[in-house]
């Protein structure tokens, strides 16, 4: 049990790390354009929901998918603030500019609220076996 139980704790050290990671390379991407599609903010989503997919898949367990969002919001807010040299990586829109840093924010709290609290599928697939 106890071998166990630490098994769980590094894979969710590993999780936390691996969502800082890609936390702090999304809010970096984010904001990359291509004429007026925001190929940044979509490669970061797709990238940071598929790790917290493949996470929950592979684990089979949600706290490993809340490690990486906790480690990926981190990153978002560590990144969003002043930096000691005095440099801001998501900097505030200007007046009648498009506020990405404003939807990467939500749309990567979004990205993680739904890969955490999205159901176990095998549980309830389960459940439905064993009462039939």
């Amino acid at each position: 049990m106890r071998g166990d139980r630490l098994a769980h704790v590094v894979t969710w050290l590993v999780a936390l790390c691996a969502g800082a990671v890609f936390g702090v390379a999304s809010t970096i991407a984010h904001s990359f354009t291509w004429g007026a599609v925001p190929v940044g903010m979509v490669l970061a989503a797709i990238a940071c929901s598929g790790l917290l997919t493949s996470l929950r898949l592979l684990t089979d367990d949600r706290w490993s998918a809340l490690a990486a969002g906790i480690g990926m919001l981190g990153a978002l807010t560590i990144y969003s603030g002043r930096g000691p040299g005095g440099s801001v990586v998501v900097p505030m829109p200007a007046e009648g500019e498009f506020p990405f840093g404003y939807v990467w924010t939500f749309l990567l709290a979004g990205i993680v609220l739904v890969a955490v609290a999205w159901p176990d599928m095998a549980k309830l697939r389960r459940m439905a076996s064993g009462s039939a």
